[in-house]
């Protein structure tokens, strides 16, 4: 009896703990669809987000490539083939795989960016077909298509002077010489050039000191010279031998006879063969004194132009040098206050020796030691075959913009030459000064 009573007690136990676990096997049923799919969309989140991120690198870098198109100061096509080559290197290629690779020129630049930027933009798309996240009821956003869009964009631009990391490209020095010394600085010279660069179609070599400058640019090799030095830059070609055309035609018949000139010398104005200053000169109005197979010779006087240019000229025959000189010594030597034209055929230029010459190189070169004469110049002082010593201070016109800029065949620096401060002002100068061209660097900006 007690043996039937267990048995009907163990048969009921067993089938109540069967009907338990059938009563749990539809519930479970009904959650595996939810958190199935519930984890199959964070999953799939999750891949989209890597996959934007990687496609965000191939945008970042189209449009550091698009932008390098600016380098050459256009906007060509080729900003597009430059941004769709660079997707690819990320495994995005424009037209397959769903992917769409654009870029646009002269975009508009965000805020922050410097006036007269030119800004690119790259846009990459992508449609990528939904997975187990459709199991949620998750349709994508391409009318039904099941597909998940993800876009990537970047924005650009060519970054000189400080975007590029601190400082201008545009030059305060400048030489042509293709050489190794094409500019070079010995000892400790304390200038101040920030805001301006040392560009060199050469070489650059300074010893002791970087000069101050906020680049030091070579075609060549740049050692020591700026605060951030740039070797194998590609220097644009000289743009102001174009000048010379609007040196007027000589007037002196093969006469060049020393002459001396004083007071008040309303330009334009010629003379022919060396000048000697009895006294102080005025240069009036605005235009050029052309002294043509000649020096200038300051003897101890003054020369002012508010809106004058010096030219020199002539032919090739042996004679002083062609430039400003000072045959008086010490503290009574003389003073070059010159104003370049902010305007016209001489827009900028404060001293201009004529390119064109081939006399002997006695008659071209020029040491500037602070005085012999001492300059005060707000311009351009053009010294195109002339190998200068620079071992003085140069300080601006009396009432002229902070603009100076030096450009001739090679440049030594000696001793403590130095340049006013804040040489920045060139364009109310009517100077554009020297760039240093290839150096740009490509900026992200958006």
């Amino acid at each position: 009896m007690l043996h039937r009573l267990a048995h009907r007690l163990g048969t009921i136990g067993f089938s109540r703990l069967r009907d338990q676990r059938g009563a749990i096997s539809p519930l479970m049923a009904l959650m595996i669809i939810p958190i199935a799919g519930a984890t199959a969309t964070v999953t799939e989140i999750g891949q989209w987000y890597y996959f934007q991120r990687a496609m965000q690198n191939a945008a970042d870098s189209a449009a550091l490539a698009a932008a390098t198109n600016a380098n050459a100061g256009s906007t060509g096509s080729t900003y597009l083939a430059e941004a769709r080559a660079a997707a690819q290197k990320f495994g995005f290629v424009d037209g397959q795989n769903n992917v769409t690779v654009t870029a646009a020129a002269n975009v508009t630049c965000p805020s922050g960016v410097a006036t007269g930027s030119i800004c690119y933009s790259a846009t990459l798309t992508s449609q990528v077909p939904l997975a187990l996240s459709a199991l949620v009821g998750f349709r994508g956003d391409k009318n039904g298509g099941f597909a998940r869009s993800i876009v990537a964009s970047a924005i650009a631009t060519t970054a000189t002077g400080g975007a590029a990391g601190g400082g201008s490209t545009t030059g305060c020095i400048g030489t042509l010489s293709t050489g190794t010394n094409s500019f070079t600085s010995n000892g400790g010279p304390k200038p101040d050039l920030a805001g301006c660069s040392i560009i060199s179609h050469g070489g650059a070599t300074c010893n002791g000191h970087d000069l101050g400058a906020d680049y030091g640019i070579a075609a060549g090799t740049d050692s020591g010279c700026g605060k951030q030095q740039i070797s194998g830059a590609n220097i644009p070609a000289d743009a102001y031998g174009n000048y010379a055309k609007n040196i007027p035609a000589n007037p002196c018949n093969g006469v060049y006879n020393a002459t001396t000139m004083s007071g008040k010398i309303t330009l334009p104005a010629t003379r022919c063969g060396p000048v000697t200053l009895s006294g102080n000169v005025t240069l009036s109005g605005s235009g050029t004194l052309t002294i043509y197979n000649g020096t200038l010779d300051l003897h101890g006087n003054t020369v002012t132009a508010t809106s004058g240019t010096l030219v020199f000229s002539g032919d090739n025959s042996a004679s002083t040098v062609r430039a400003p000189t000072d045959s008086v010594n010490g503290s009574s030597s003389g003073t070059l206050n010159i104003q370049a034209p902010s305007s016209g055929n001489w827009s900028g230029v404060a001293i201009y020796q004529d390119p064109r010459m081939s006399p002997p190189q006695s008659a071209l070169d020029l040491t500037y030691a602070g005085n012999k004469p001492t300059w005060d110049i707000t311009g351009l002082v053009y010294l195109p075959k002339a190998n200068v010593t620079f071992s003085g201070a140069v300080n601006k016109s009396a009432n002229g913009a902070a603009c100076f800029v030096l450009v001739a065949y090679t440049v030594l620096v000696n001793g403590t030459g130095s340049i006013f401060a804040n040489n920045t002002q060139c364009a109310a100068a009517g100077l554009v000064p020297p760039s240093g061209g290839g150096v740009t660097r490509e900026k992200l900006v958006q």
